[in-house]
């Protein structure tokens, strides 16, 4: 039988090396897939063995790439953020202030819609998990910071007013009505903006 060439022996063992990391890759991509599609179809907690069935791998594979569940939910929640966080930063419409606050309920709503099964998901998990605590923290922060960049100084200086506006126009408002309550996004919709509207009349213009 003929010896390899020491240059095709290479060869043949880079392939390998590279179809190994291909279906890791692949793998990879299938597991965090699976935990989208769990969680968005109403898995509020699934489990690895979950997501390991759905994903049509093996539970040490699941494990083999993610330490453990919360690395797993470290990695769908930067996967949602990246979708959701271009919109939500990107400046709203509107000759005045009122104006671009009611565009960014709008906005907002659609965007809250969109990552309610993985926000809750991962605010149940979040008293368990160091990491999801913190984030949960920091988009307290970036909801609200992203307000009162659209205040006027006035608006911010009422502290009462300002924290009331941002309430309204929080995640943990539009679970509430949507989830908690049982709204169609149209009714939930239109409690935003009346209550939005109710807060701001008779604020300053400037």
């Amino acid at each position: 039988m003929a010896v390899p060439s020491l240059p095709s022996a290479f060869a043949t063992g880079t392939l390998h090396a590279d179809g190994r990391r291909e279906r890791g890759r692949s793998n990879r991509s299938r597991i965090v897939a699976a935990m989208l599609d769990l969680v968005g179809g109403g898995a509020v907690s699934p489990s690895a063995a979950q997501v390991a069935e759905a994903a049509g791998v093996g539970l040490r594979t699941v494990f083999r790439h993610f330490s453990d569940m919360d690395a797993l939910y470290r990695e769908m929640t930067e996967a949602i953020e990246a979708r959701v966080l271009p919109i939500l930063l990107r400046s709203p419409a509107g000759d005045n202030w009122q104006a671009r606050i009611r565009d960014l309920a709008e906005r907002r709503a659609a965007i809250f819609e969109t990552i309610m099964p993985y926000r809750i998901s991962a605010s149940v998990r979040r008293f368990e998990s160091p990491y999801l605590m913190q984030d949960y923290r920091r988009m307290l922060r970036l909801e609200a910071e992203t307000v009162e960049a659209h205040l006027p100084d006035a608006v911010r200086a009422d502290i009462a007013a300002a924290r009331g506006i941002n309430v309204i126009l929080s995640f943990a408002t539009w679970r509430l009505l949507r989830h908690d309550q049982g709204l169609p996004v149209d009714e939930a919709r239109a409690v935003v903006q009346r209550m939005l509207a109710d807060a701001i009349s008779g604020l300053p213009e400037r």
